[in-house]
């Protein structure tokens, strides 16, 4: 379907003579039209937020406020753009809102030099052109909502006949890729664009929000973060804090989650799994990337087909869970074969294991006041080491001396005898899952 843009786009550029570009309605590049310039060997016009479209096929959330302020997002013919060099518009635009169904899907770009009337009749053929463009984007934003919400109910569901029926359906919209060699990816904490807590982007109403919310975004953007979808990714959905049955729920249930398939090459081999994950972390909300613990990914083994999609959610989820908890070792990608006893605390109900909000063993509980942290994080870099002295010491940049006394400060607040191995196992579980 790329290549019938690019061609509706040559197109456009071969009636009007000048370079455009086609974005999704979250600014997203799509395709774009080259022209030979201005003379012979000259150049195309390019202002920084052209160049930034086209190399880094997105716009700012900036960027878009601007244009957006013209009334493009309701316009039905041709809106001319001046130029604004404060705000890196070097050149002017003429903008085509891309449409279909009443709904604006896109916008095809022009570069204006002023030669252009907005009644010129090549326009209006050029707005034809959009017309059939915005056909496209509708009908691909229609599929991609129903594998949105096709991945949604296989994640979800309880009764395994109806995830079986899913998945077949699901497969069918996917292709033969599907049965495959796939991959499940968790990004978490995930928010959609305009959701309340998230800075610095605009916000969306109505129905066409709330559909993207259930499908991740539509057009080429993950989440409506105007991130263009990495080209492994076959569907996506965003999961809401508690959504969860068959398929396990969302972490911990306190925040919304995507969930990605993504094609591999085989099953030996998931480095296109955290390519993607990867990418679609950079996609992640500004508040989401920003905040104290921060977003994550977990990618689950991979697997042939669909049809225990359910087990590699899991797995994604508890990765994604672990690389928050410890994101300088395994974030901001973990792999549920890297993440070691996070495989078993995360499988745990919430709180169980003394996790969020949760005390976890008495033995341990008093080691996890806030006023005990130097000596909860000597405990655990302790067992991290394996009880080796002389590493422990070299990693916490302390003496020996020093920490054979914290260590029997922690035995005496514990009641653990650190010579035993069950005892040693016991406090390095419950600091590992006080983490969650």
């Amino acid at each position: 379907m790329r290549e019938d843009y690019q061609a509706l786009v040559d197109e456009v550029c071969a009636l009007l003579g000048t370079p455009a570009t086609l974005e999704g309605r979250d600014f997203a590049l799509i395709a774009f039209g080259a022209h030979e310039g201005d003379g012979e060997g000259a150049e195309p016009a390019l202002d920084p937020v052209r160049r930034r479209s086209i190399l880094g096929r997105r716009s700012s959330s900036q960027v878009r406020s601007w244009f957006e302020s013209f009334g493009i997002t309701r316009a039905t013919r041709p809106v001319r753009i001046d130029p604004d060099p404060a705000a890196g518009v070097e050149h002017g635009r003429i903008c085509l809102p891309v449409r279909h169904g009443g709904v604006v899907h896109g916008y095809i770009w022009l570069m204006d030099d002023g030669a252009l009337d907005l009644a010129d009749p090549r326009l209006a053929s050029a707005m034809a052109v959009a017309s059939r463009i915005g056909a496209l984007l509708a009908a691909e934003a229609r599929a991609e909502a129903r594998t949105g919400e096709l991945l949604r109910a296989l994640l979800t569901e309880d009764e395994r006949s109806r995830s079986e029926e899913t998945a077949a359906e699901l497969a069918g919209l996917l292709g033969p890729a599907a049965s495959g060699p796939l991959a499940l990816v968790a990004v978490a904490p995930w928010r959609e664009a305009g959701e309340p807590g998230e800075a610095g982007e605009p916000g969306e109403s109505g129905s066409g929000a709330k559909s993207r919310a259930g499908a991740a975004g539509s057009g080429s953007a993950a989440g409506g973060t105007g991130v263009p979808v990495p080209p492994q990714v076959m569907a996506r959905c965003v999961l809401p804090a508690g959504a969860g049955a068959g398929g396990g729920a969302t972490g911990d249930g306190r925040w919304p989650v995507l969930a990605a398939v993504v094609r591999l090459r085989s099953t030996e081999a998931d480095d296109p799994a955290r390519t993607a994950a990867e990418a679609l972390l950079r996609g992640a909300p500004q508040t989401a990337r920003t905040a104290q613990t921060g977003a994550a990914a977990g990618v689950g083994a991979p697997r042939r087909g669909l049809t225990e999609s359910a087990a590699a959610w899991r797995e994604a989820l508890a990765a994604a869970r672990a690389a928050r908890a410890e994101p300088e070792r395994l974030g901001p990608v973990a792999r549920w074969t890297a993440i070691g006893p996070y495989r078993l605390l995360t499988a745990l109900p919430a709180g169980a294991a003394g996790g969020h909000g949760a005390s976890g063993d008495p033995a341990v509980a008093p080691l996890l006041r806030p006023a005990q942290a130097e000596l909860a994080r000597t405990a655990e870099v302790f067992l991290d080491h394996a009880g080796q002295a002389g590493r422990t010491a070299a990693a916490l940049g302390i003496h020996r001396q020093t920490l054979y006394y914290r260590l029997s400060r922690i035995e005496a607040l514990t009641g653990l005898d650190l010579d035993e191995g069950s005892a040693r196992l016991l406090l390095h579980m419950a600091l590992k899952a006080a983490r969650l």
